[in-house]
């Protein structure tokens, strides 16, 4: 109130209303991995977390997909469960079988397939954090500088590394405890979600249990801020025209020709008089290479008496020619058709983690955090991996160990769907399901963020008022909209504070103001009895 010195009129205004508590963002998710560039016009972004909202605004900062390159390897043994697939074809090229050339030569990078799942699932705005380009090769101490660097950030509230699974399972549980170290430790208000090591293979696989692997190897810290779903998915991410002759490596090609030489019983080098077909085909063979665009390039300056093509011109006339390429081949050819297929299999089995944070952010926007996000169908997925009973099933969910593992399943008539909701921590009654802590997360950080236009007000019965009205306020519309039990507010979440109630003297005296909030949190019915039993007849 101003200083009255001068007779007249003043106005004085007070506040009527306490501020409100805004509710933080509660799915967004930041994705640690690689990316073919890194650029804001000329500004880099490596190692720099970069908000997006759609995979237009990820292709204009960070760039495309990996180019995956497959080598064809004569089967000499049974080949890798997870790493390779049988071409089987006629009698005549048994006994080959894919492989994906490792490390950065073959692509082998898992970020931008996440993403594209990410929003084939509901997803949103999220962080990516790009720790280095496709030339590079994986390494883990990137990731963890990478995931070190969200330390900055306080709207994210997920973390995925949906690379970890490319690295031996040692350095991949050692960046899982990095992922759990920063959000149950460091940060507190996010939570990581993991991927199963191996987690493409069954139960009973000769090479040990996915799941007790990972429930060795994790340890017991931070378990509250984790989820962890098993199997990986066979999805439709990618589709066929996403792959073409120029996946398969340098030093398969020759033998891709001869396999479908093979196959179509063409001699080589034709002999004289040969069937026009058979030119055709040997001609479009003969085209397949691991440099194409620079053999359509030398074709076009040998033209007599042609104009050079603008760059513009010549792409448009690569992709053309590639495209009557591959659709040659796929007419005449059932070894291109099936080692195309197998390719594109291989690439589509994926870790479950980036659907899942969709999931987390659709049923976020659609019910509220506080809906279990289970239940829910999966889209871009044909199946799981792994097909689990209801008795597999048990040990996944309930354990001594408390280490819950969320399946997902596949119904008949229902497709895909998630089939549990609960945190690594599943022996605990206070954080055993996903949603009770992650609401948890929001109300603890909305408070927090309202409550600091309070710090160094005085600490007196008008700022202890103040806050109890805010944050009562805020509480009574999350019940309203289902987000707290009871029938009533007083039932759902009672906010103390004041002298002699959460503070003494000596804490006012060291600027302390306590604030004490019980909430009444939304547990999800996970299971359901319904008891039946015969009555006497009435009539």
């Amino acid at each position: 109130m101003a200083v009255m010195k001068t007779p007249g009129v003043y106005i004085v205004e007070k506040s009527a209303f306490p501020n409100s508590v805004v509710e933080v963002a509660t799915a967004v998710p930041a994705f640690v991995g690689h990316t073919e560039f890194a650029d804001n016009r000329n500004k880099p972004l490596t190692l720099t977390p970069w908000r997006i909202s759609s995979m237009a605004e990820y292709h204009q900062f960070f760039g495309g997909p990996p180019k995956a390159m497959f080598n064809i390897v004569e089967t000499a043994a049974q080949p890798d469960f997870r790493a390779a697939t049988e071409i089987d074809q006629p009698d005549s090229v048994k006994g080959f079988h894919l492989e994906q050339v490792a490390g950065a030569e073959g692509g082998n990078f898992g970020l931008y397939n996440a993403l594209r799942h990410f929003y084939q699932n509901g997803g949103g705005p999220c962080y990516i954090v790009s720790v280095g380009s496709y030339l590079d090769e994986l390494d883990a101490d990137r990731f963890k500088a990478g995931i070190d660097e969200l330390l900055k950030e306080q709207e994210p509230t997920m973390l995925l590394v949906p690379e970890a699974v490319r690295f031996s399972e040692e350095v991949c549980i050692d960046l899982q405890q990095a992922m759990l170290s920063h959000c149950g430790h460091k940060m507190r208000n996010r939570m990581a979600i993991l991927d199963v090591y191996n987690g493409d293979r069954p139960l009973n696989h000769p090479d040990g249990n996915p799941i007790e692997a990972f429930r060795d190897g994790l340890g017991i810290n931070f378990l509250d801020f984790a989820s962890a779903y098993y199997p990986w998915l066979n999805t439709t991410i990618i589709g066929e025209k996403d792959l073409s002759f120029e996946n398969i490596a340098g030093d398969s090609v020759e033998l891709l020709k001869n396999l479908i030489r093979t196959e179509l019983r063409l001699p080589y080098p034709l002999p004289e008089g040969a069937s026009a077909q058979a030119r055709a085909l040997s001609g479009a063979i003969d085209e397949i290479s691991a440099d194409f665009p620079q053999l359509v390039r030398s074709e076009a300056a040998k033209r007599p008496n042609a104009k050079p093509l603008s760059p513009d011109d010549l792409s448009a006339g690569i992709l053309a020619r590639k495209a009557l390429l591959n659709k040659t081949l796929s007419r005449s050819s059932s070894v291109f058709n099936t080692v195309l297929t197998e390719s594109r299999r291989h690439l589509n089995v994926m870790p479950p983690s980036s659907a899942m944070a969709g999931v987390y952010t659709m049923v976020d926007n659609t019910r509220g955090v506080w809906k279990a996000p289970a239940n829910v169908s999966l889209n871009g997925v044909i199946s799981p991996t792994v097909n689990i009973s209801a008795e597999q099933q048990e040990d996944l969910n309930v354990t001594a160990q408390g280490k819950s593992i969320n399946a997902i399943r596949s119904f008949i008539g229902e497709g895909v769907l998630v089939w549990g909701a609960r945190t690594l921590d599943g022996n605990s009654l206070d954080w055993r399901y996903v949603n009770v802590r992650r609401t948890m997360i929001m109300l603890e950080e909305s408070c927090r963020l309202a409550a600091k236009a309070m710090v160094f007000e005085p600490n007196t019965a008008n700022t202890w008022v103040t806050i109890k009205s805010m944050v009562s306020n805020f509480l009574t519309s999350v019940w309203k909209r289902g987000g707290l039990m009871g029938a009533v507010p007083e039932d759902a979440f009672s906010v103390h504070v004041g002298l002699g109630e959460t503070m003494t003297a000596d804490d006012v005296l060291e600027g302390i103001l306590r604030v004490s909030v019980l909430v009444a949190m939304v547990r999800p019915a996970e299971f359901i009895e319904i008891t039946f039993q015969q009555q006497m007849p009435k009539s």
